[in-house]
Parts: structure tokens; sequence; C-alpha cells
């Protein structure tokens, strides 16, 4: 179900799971984050907003359009790849 998320807002368009495609793979995520206890809300933060700078200089558009629940639920998701 996380994936067809994932999939509906757009999100595999520049993400795989365990590949760099334009952006970094969600288990590249994952494991740059682990034991950050305010990882969670900072990646919602960027989802929503967008973000520049972290992965390299090709930023990531604000996801303005996707509701914040959706966004707390892939961002869970993607935490949780080893």
């Amino acid at each position: 179900a996380n994936e067809k998320l994932l999939q509906a807002n757009g999100c595999t368009a520049c993400h795989s799971v365990d590949k760099k495609l334009i952006g970094p793979g969600y288990k590249d995520v994952a494991a740059k984050y682990r034991g950050n206890k305010g990882a969670e809300a900072d990646l919602v933060k960027k989802v929503k907003a967008g973000s520049k700078g972290v992965w390299g200089d090709i930023p990531m558009p604000p996801n303005a359009h996707v509701k914040d629940e959706d966004i707390k639920t892939m961002v869970q998701w993607i935490l949780q790849l080893k």
C-alpha cells in the first residue's frame, strides 16, 4: 500500500527503493537518517516544501499537493527500510 502511495504521488519518477535515480534511493535515505530522532519531522517538511543541497545540486520540488497524512505515511515507510 505504501509503495502504491509513492507511485500515486509521483515520488517514483525520481526515487526508487534501492538505487539512485534523479534523487536518492529510499534505502539510502533511511540509512542517512537512521538514529536521528527528528528525522521523520524533518523529512515530512522537506517533502512538503521541497529541498536542495542534501543529496547534491538537483532540487526536490515542493509537494504541496500531497496530503500531510500521506507524506507522513510514506516517510515512516521509507525510514523503516534496511
